[in-house]
């Protein structure tokens, strides 16, 4: 058989000869039209780069995690001779960094570099072009020699492009961002802030600071090493503070904390999100290449829904291996997670309840605030108001807390002239004026107790007379039966907290049945009619279900009362004549 010769398919000019024989009719000109060439950028520049630098080894890529230019351990030296175009970026600056307003950086267009590397000494070429919804980096590094010292710059610019420099790792909007400034807030906490009992706090240290410290403890007992924990309780009693220092010890000690804000993608379509299985898929990917390692769910109840719920269960304790996780979730309402969450072994193994801080905890919060205005010549924080304020605030939480010692700070340096008021009574001022605030968002209301008995003062309604065996009767029986579900004792003042919604249901049936009773007769013959259609058949009257041969069922306590039970109509137990219905004779 004949050796067959090479042909050669890369085509360095439009071949006139590929349409040359087409025909004039239809099918020539379509054809002619629709062989258009094909546009590929990154190919096109690698092919003219090595036909410039024949001698040179060339190496493209586009990979957004390989900026080379932002790589601090190389030079890149711009080339005079070649042009250099720029798109100029304003970026502000925070106001708390001086009086420089911003920066002007320039985004590079088009540009070639003399990049000096280690020993190395490498041509750049960085160009951008559009492509589908953005734009796309193309850098382009020759060597004159083998291509060996390239992929090793590159394998550097991308190992440190992954690593954390002072940032945590932020999942939001189907995207991994490394965020600075969340690492700089997370390093002001420290667990000497977070008040709490302290054996409360040593054993949710010890949960988990023993995980990463115990892998060869699990290995030994042939069981997976992973971890799952649940904070919960109202919100501003320290699940967050907690969380900052639980990621700024893990931190330090290597094991990255990533932080999920959302599984829902930006509001802009996307045509490559592919919804919230995968964005919770590329979580615990990342987890596990970057494990040992916490995952940070903060309002699991949120993250977690209808739609994605059997898929994040699958990742947690499914078929993939999760060694060195730990993931801790958060929420203020745990009676809404879904139990395969809340109460089954091996996801989140332990629950921590951040309630409302007791009298124990309301003083030592106040003693921290006592050491810290310790210094404080202008501020007198005796003993006896640590007490005090550990009395005044119940059910205060310890955001309740700090912002009444903020406030009172304020708006004491605010403070001109020698009617300056004193620390602890303007504290006692905003205390109550929190007081008043907490209660009304708890929806409470107060009674004073009446000076000769226990019993509250609480208004009532005049009594119907007893012959009224009707819906009134059963208005006023709801309404009598609101009654306080919560009763607090101040200690300075007797008084009773009354939940407000209760307050409403009574006024709303006592309008009920007030309104009913102003209602003319006709109106209750009217009712009467139309549950009982066939009365007119009845001339000596009726006296009960049973004359009407209505379904027996066995009345309820509304049932003697009149109305409906189980949406069939029902008589009461009253008895009715022709001369309570004359339109019926």
């Amino acid at each position: 058989m004949a050796e067959e010769a090479f042909i050669n398919v890369w085509f360095d000019k439009d071949e006139q000869g590929a349409t040359a024989g087409l025909s004039d009719d239809f099918y020539g000109k379509w054809t002619k039209q629709s062989s258009a060439k094909h546009s590929s950028p990154a190919l096109f520049g690698a092919d003219a780069l090595r036909r410039l630098y024949p001698k040179h080894s060339v190496v493209a890529t586009s990979d957004y995690s390989l900026n080379i230019l932002s790589f601090p351990g190389a030079q890149a030296i711009p080339v005079e001779t070649t042009p250099l175009i720029t798109n100029i970026l304003f970026i502000p600056l925070a106001r708390n960094l001086g009086s420089l307003p911003g920066v002007l950086v320039d985004q590079v267009q088009y540009g070639t570099f003399n990049l000096i590397w280690d020993k190395y000494e490498f041509l750049l070429f960085t160009v951008q072009y559009p492509s589908g919804f953005g734009t796309v980096t193309q850098y382009y590094i020759l060597n004159e020699g083998p291509e060996d010292p390239i992929r090793t710059l590159l394998m550097g610019v991308g190992a440190w492009s992954h690593e954390l420099h002072d940032e945590i790792w932020v999942y939001n909007q189907s995207f991994w961002r490394k965020d600075h400034g969340l690492w700089q807030e997370v390093q002001k906490a420290d667990w000497k802030d977070v008040i709490l009992k302290e054996e409360f706090k040593k054993t949710l240290q010890k949960d988990v600071y023993g995980f990463f410290s115990s892998e060869s403890i699990y290995k030994e007992l042939a069981i997976p090493w992973k971890r799952g924990l649940i904070m919960y309780g109202p919100p501003g009693n320290g699940k967050t503070i907690s969380l900052k220092a639980i990621m700024k010890y893990c931190g330090a000690e290597g094991f990255a904390p990533l932080y999920v804000k959302s599984f829902k993608r930006m509001s802009i379509p996307l045509p490559y999100y592919a919804g919230e299985e995968a964005a919770i898929a590329d979580v615990f990917n990342k987890a596990r290449q970057l494990a040992p390692c916490i995952i940070i769910l903060e309002d699991l109840d949120s993250l977690i829904n209808d739609g994605n719920r059997s898929f994040f269960l699958n990742q947690v304790d499914g078929l993939e291996g999760n060694d060195g996780l730990l993931i801790i979730g958060t929420t203020n309402h745990f009676d809404r997670l879904d139990p395969g969450l809340s109460t089954r072994p091996s996801r989140f193994d332990r629950k921590y309840k951040f309630d409302d801080p007791d009298r124990e905890e309301r003083a030592l919060y106040a003693k921290y605030w006592q050491n810290k205005l310790k210094d404080n010549k202008k501020i007198s924080f005796p003993d006896h108001l640590v007490n005090e304020i550990a009395e005044a605030t119940e059910r205060f939480s310890f955001a309740y807390l700090k912002e009444a010692f903020v406030s009172s700070l304020v708006i004491l340096a605010g403070y001109e002239g020698d009617d300056k008021p004193t620390f602890a009574t303007m504290l006692k001022e905003q205390i109550k004026m929190l007081r008043k605030q907490l209660d009304k968002s708890n929806g409470t209301y107060e009674f004073k107790w009446r000076n000769d008995t226990n019993t509250p003062i609480v208004p009532r309604r005049p009594a119907r007379p007893n012959n009224e065996r009707d819906v009134h009767t059963l208005l006023d029986a709801l309404s009598d039966s609101a009654r306080p579900s919560r009763i607090f004792d101040t200690g300075h003042y007797s008084q009773v907290v009354v939940d407000r919604s209760d307050r409403d249901v009574r006024i709303l049936l006592d309008e009920m049945s007030d309104s009913l009773g102003r209602s003319e007769i006709s109106s209750r013959r009217s009712l009467h009619q139309t549950l009982l259609p066939d009365a007119r058949s009845y001339r000596g009257g009726f006296r009960t279900s049973e004359d009407l041969n209505l379904p027996q069922r066995q009345p309820d306590s509304a049932s003697s009362h009149g109305g409906f039970y189980a949406g069939e109509p029902m008589i009461s137990s009253s008895t009715y004549t022709q001369n309570d219905y004359p339109s019926l004779a």
